[in-house]
């Protein structure tokens, strides 16, 4: 039977999200109030009566066009698995029809489907050897069949993909994240797989007595200078504090512990700060900030080890450091995103990475064309930053 989509509840679609061992933060209900600058559309993938998937459309209306960009964060939260018997055949074309029916002339998605992985051991040798300039010149540790499909399945579909631009950044979202996993192992487990500067790091905050505790959204206006001082040393534009207070009522609205805010304080005096947002049993590292004062005292190891802490203790199979670039040359200057990351012992993973399907070519098009002026490209960069959510 052919699938049918349409428009659900936020309640419809935070109850199918709740079932599912995981799903992007970026997936929830709520997220669409965190960008309340954007409209938004909750989609549910009917099977008859019963819902398969959901997906959070972001809308954004075009500057002198009249129809709209439709865009879906790390999502829709389908079955790609091959085992499900849905292609991508079976599975888009009813949201493309939807979202045309409804104004939409060019759709972007980016499904967390995993491609390839490679251990901290694998990426440090290849490091070490000097002969790979990025990942992609690193034999994977392991190649998951259901994203290469897919990859097979959307280009076959009309699907495309923006180029990369050479740092892995090619798309909105990190199309290469690192993740430490942790089902089935202790804090004690995690931190022997810390290498040693990580490990000697960690004890020094101890040894100095840097505490590491959770925050409420009173906790805010210490994070956000820290932030802000953040932004102007590694050169981006900071959110203002509106934007973390909004994030934080959305996000705890749904669900009390959908977010965390984590101070690291030393001496009585803020010098680190954190978020960390959950779904299911996948935790992310969403925003951080470090003082360019007391950085000696290693706050950021601190709170970093804090955070695997809590996620280890609530039982969730993941801790993800988010975006890296792929650049494994220790002259580039990111390659300090992924060297700060290594140290955990996790892994690096690649995702199918984000696709486009143009509705309406001549408007998406024009599109296109806007983009490359710079003129659009902002504010969908702005969506969500490379460091977070």
């Amino acid at each position: 039977m052919p699938l049918t989509v349409k428009e659900i509840s936020p309640a419809e679609h935070l109850a199918f999200v709740q079932q599912l061992p995981s799903a992007s933060f970026l997936q929830v209900p709520s997220w669409a109030g965190v960008k309340a600058e954007w409209g938004h559309r909750n989609l549910g993938w009917f099977d008859g009566t019963e819902l398969i998937g959901v997906g959070l459309v972001l809308t954004r209306q075009i500057p002198r066009l009249k129809n709209f960009l439709a865009y879906l964060p790390e999502g829709p939260a389908l079955p790609w698995n091959a085992s499900a018997d849905r292609s991508v055949q079976d599975l888009l074309p009813p949201m493309l029809a939807y979202l045309k029916s409804i104004g939409a002339f060019m759709v972007k998605m980016g499904p967390t489907v995993p491609v390839r992985s490679w251990s901290a051991a694998t990426l440090k040798a290849a490091i070490a050897e000097g002969t790979a300039g990025r990942l992609r010149d690193v034999a994977p540790d392991e190649t998951f069949a259901d994203g290469l499909t897919l990859i097979d399945q959307l280009r076959g579909s009309g699907w495309t993909q923006q180029a990369d631009t050479g740092a892995g950044f090619g798309d909105v979202q990190p199309r290469y994240v690192f993740q430490i996993p942790l089902a089935g192992r202790t804090a004690d487990d995690v931190f022997a797989g810390f290498n040693q500067l990580w490990r000697r790091n960690v004890r020094k905050a101890e040894k100095l007595g840097v505490t590491v505790e959770r925050s409420d959204r009173a906790g805010l206006a210490q994070f956000h200078p820290i932030y802000v001082e953040t932004a102007h040393r590694d050169g981006f534009v900071p959110r203002g504090l509106e934007y973390f207070e909004r994030m934080w009522d959305a996000m705890t609205a749904e669900d009390p512990d959908r977010i965390r805010l984590y101070l690291a304080h030393h001496d009585g005096v803020a010098l680190a700060g954190t978020t960390m947002v959950t779904v299911g049993s996948h935790a992310w590292y969403s925003y951080g900030a470090s003082a360019d004062a007391g950085r000696e005292v290693r706050p950021s190891n601190a709170i970093q080890w804090q955070m695997i802490k809590d996620s280890i203790e609530d039982g969730d199979a993941v801790y993800d450091m988010r975006g890296i670039s792929d650049t494994l040359d220790e002259s580039d200057p990111l390659f300090g995103l992924i060297r700060f990351k290594l140290g955990t012992g996790g892994q690096a993973v690649e995702y199918v990475g984000e696709w486009d399907y143009a509705l309406r070519p001549s408007l998406t098009k024009a599109f296109d064309l806007y983009m490359r002026r710079g003129e659009i490209k902002k504010s969908v960069k702005n969506l969500v930053p490379k460091k977070g959510g």
